[in-house]
């Protein structure tokens, strides 16, 4: 690659004071300091791109999120930008199945996701068949919550299904019933597979459309690296999203670095996995292979996240542990002894417990090596947990734009005990524990700004709610080093990006407005201007 020079910006490299120039070359920062620094580099070949006085920063790093996932959300009705009230959602349904027999399409399942009932201004409840039923009885219908832990389908869909009559049972998940037994089209954590195992299986093209698709609103968003959990967005098997992305990487379509967070079903598929020398880091600096991934319980707003205790407003109610603590040590300990990363989604306090015990067992017997292992989510916590943490040595996977909405229900749902030691992201890293950033997107957008106004303000992002315990919320220096260099440790990249430093990759992004002189309640509003993978441009207007 031609040598350029990058002059005439505000370049904070992962570290204060500003700088105001850089050099490329061969996708990797050449020189990182003055102007006249840079141009002492110049040569008769290089070419010269104003900066224009913008700030630049290292290309961001969501550390946890769903890539294909997304993309195929793409392809669904958004319901997020829909969800004030049931009425809503059915009308926006309706809607769009008009729009689909318009274009002569009267086949197949009509899906969306994205609702959210504690945001309904009618009926904070779940939708439900009937509510479906309305919008079509001749079409299933399938609507996912925002935080994919739960979905709702019609009568059409359940007659598809063969359950319209009664429920199967579930170990690990639930189909929820009328008094006599009937299911009312709510199916929640691994009973969701039965309903997608009777949706059409995606072709490899058609794999590949939906990441590049997720990877162009990335680029927008001025992401450059994202860590991804992406075997179980279809009922197929791993191999074939693996050669979708290797297909990508030869055809030079990857416009994100990917560090895929291999979900597993079981000790089984990892231990052909591994056999096949699958392990974490085997691959090169666009396509590589992250942690096992373990998902352990459920989320906060539909309650199956498991609890120590009953649910403050769910008497009863402790929510779903989707795996055992003897599938915890194996798998983890299986990992461990193996070389390989573990990354474990945990979100109520009573999984914690279970999955911190299964990492201090894995611990002891390999106590020298640098693992790495860590938590996703890491939200409702108890004190001596955090510490516990610490001690371990574990990193923390977290999403501080969950802030925008939790914040509402926190207290309500897990009670003020509880509510009073979550979320504890400033905590932690005062415990020496790195903590990363990123969105669980499709589970909320991807977009970076916002989130890092939620880790700032700890409020709401339209200002309404909050500041939730604002002790805990991060400077925007830090918010800023959990998107770039803290998301490159995670993955032991903490070498080769994350930072605007001399023999790095070239990642960066240019943005709007400085961050470090936005009012805090204003950085959402920041915009991304232009994104660099290996110092070409992979977003915004061309230079």
């Amino acid at each position: 690659m031609k040598r350029e020079l990058f002059l005439n910006g505000k370049i904070y490299t992962g570290e204060l004071p500003f700088q105001e120039a850089f050099v490329v070359e061969d996708g990797r920062f050449l020189y990182v300091g003055s102007r006249d620094g840079a141009l002492s580099l110049e040569t008769e070949e290089s070419r010269r791109i104003d900066l224009g006085g913008n700030f630049v920063c290292p290309g961001f790093n969501d550390s946890h999120m769903h890539l294909l996932n997304y993309g195929y959300t793409l392809t669904m009705v958004d319901l997020k930008r829909h969800t004030s009230s049931l009425k809503e959602i059915k009308d926006t349904l309706s809607a769009a199945l008009r729009e689909r027999k318009e274009n002569g399409k009267t086949e197949g399942w009509l899906k969306g996701r994205g609702w959210n009932q504690d945001s309904f201004s009618d009926e904070k409840r779940f939708p439900t068949r009937f509510d479906l039923d309305e919008v079509s009885t001749e079409t299933p219908i399938c609507i996912t919550r925002a935080c994919g832990h739960c979905c709702v389908v019609n009568s059409k869909a359940l007659e598809l299904m063969g359950c319209s009559r009664k429920a199967p049972g579930f170990a690990k998940g639930s189909v929820d019933t009328d008094e006599e037994g009937t299911p009312n089209g709510i199916f929640r954590e691994d009973a969701m597979n039965l309903v997608y195992e009777n949706m059409p299986k995606p072709t490899k093209a058609e794999l590949k459309e939906m990441l590049l698709a997720a990877m162009k609103k990335l680029n927008a968003c001025g992401i450059t690296s994202c860590q991804t959990d992406d075997f179980t967005a279809f009922e197929i098997p791993y191999e074939e999203v693996l050669t979708a992305y290797q297909e990508l990487k030869e055809e030079k379509r990857l416009t994100v670095r990917i560090y895929e967070q291999a979900q597993l079903k079981d000790l089984e598929e990892l231990q052909k996995f591994l056999g096949e020398g699958r392990n974490t880091g085997v691959g090169d600096e666009l396509l590589k292979i992250g942690p096992l991934k373990i998902v352990a319980d459920g989320s906060l707003g539909s309650r199956t996240a498991y609890l120590s205790r009953a649910y403050a407003d769910a008497p009863g109610m402790r929510g779903i542990a989707l795996v055992s603590p003897k599938e915890l040590n194996e798998r983890i300990g299986y990992a461990n002894a193996h070389g390989m990363q573990a990354a474990v989604h945990t979100i109520g306090d009573g999984i914690l417990d279970w999955v911190l015990s299964a990492y201090e067992k894995a611990w002891k017997e390999f106590p020298g090596r640098d693992h790495r292992h860590g938590l996703i989510h890491c939200q409702i916590t108890r004190p001596e947990q955090l510490r516990k943490i610490s001690r371990l040595g574990l990193t923390v996977y977290a999403q501080p734009i969950f802030l925008d909405s939790d914040i509402r229900i926190v207290k309500e749902r897990v009670g003020e005990e509880l509510s009073e030691s979550s979320y504890a992201f400033h905590t932690l890293k005062d415990l020496g524990v790195h903590v990363s950033s990123g969105t669980d997107c499709p589970v909320e957008s991807p977009a970076v700004l916002p989130c890092i106004q939620c880790a700032v303000t700890r409020c709401s992002l339209n200002g309404e709610y909050g500041p939730y315990l604002p002790k805990e919320g991060m400077t925007v220096e830090e918010a800023l080093r959990s998107y770039t260099e803290e998301g490159a440790y995670a993955s032991f990249e903490e070498k080769e990006k994350g930072r605007i430093q001399e023999g790095m990759l070239a990642d960066f992004v240019l943005l709007s407005k400085d961050p470090f002189e936005v009012s805090p309640e204003k950085l959402g509003e920041i915009s991304v201007l232009s994104t660099y993978l290996s110092g070409r441009q992979v977003f915004g207007k061309p230079y």
